[in-house]
């Protein structure tokens, strides 16, 4: 089954899912370049729940983003690097700038985003919360970031700082 969905796909599966009781966990992001902070995340996530949505913020989004010069990895190459971990049941492509539309299509039980968040500005927690679900914020592993991997590739390989 590919796990990548489209957003009319998405709103039939979390019907369905809600329909067999199911708890929906949906998180979102770039993961530009996948690393242990975000296997460590994502699989935190996918216990909060029995199905884990990912919304995948699409090239356009993560240029408004992050910059010019991101992502460094394409979309479809991202979701099938995604799509393959074994926590994630779907992952859904979003062009806006913000997965709110895509939050108010699948309606999560649980809202997830890193703790370097502050609740009142995550997109879409009042939503959840006014819908009866909970917003969970997950600590971030100290010092991985995509960010930094590139800047320490660039220090590795042209000595650029």
């Amino acid at each position: 089954m590919d796990k990548t969905v489209s957003f009319s796909e998405i709103k039939i599966l979390a019907r369905q899912y809600k329909a067999a009781q199911k708890t929906i966990v949906f998180t979102n992001g770039c993961f530009d370049i996948l690393h242990a902070g975000h296997v460590k995340y994502l699989n935190h996530a996918a216990s909060l729940g029995d199905i884990l949505v990912l919304g995948l913020n699409s090239d356009r989004s993560v240029k408004r983003i992050k910059g010019e010069k991101r992502p460094v990895i394409g979309q479809e190459q991202r979701a099938i690097v995604v799509a393959a971990l074994g926590c994630i049941d779907h992952v859904v492509l979003f062009e806006e700038p913000d997965p709110k539309s895509l939050i108010e299509t699948i309606c999560p039980d649980v809202l997830v985003k890193g703790a370097d968040w502050d609740e009142d500005q995550i997109i879409g927690a009042d939503f959840v919360k006014k819908n009866g679900g909970c917003i969970e914020r997950v600590s971030l592993e100290k010092d991985i970031s995509t960010t930094k991997i590139i800047e320490r590739i660039g220090k590795l390989y042209y000595g650029r700082h």
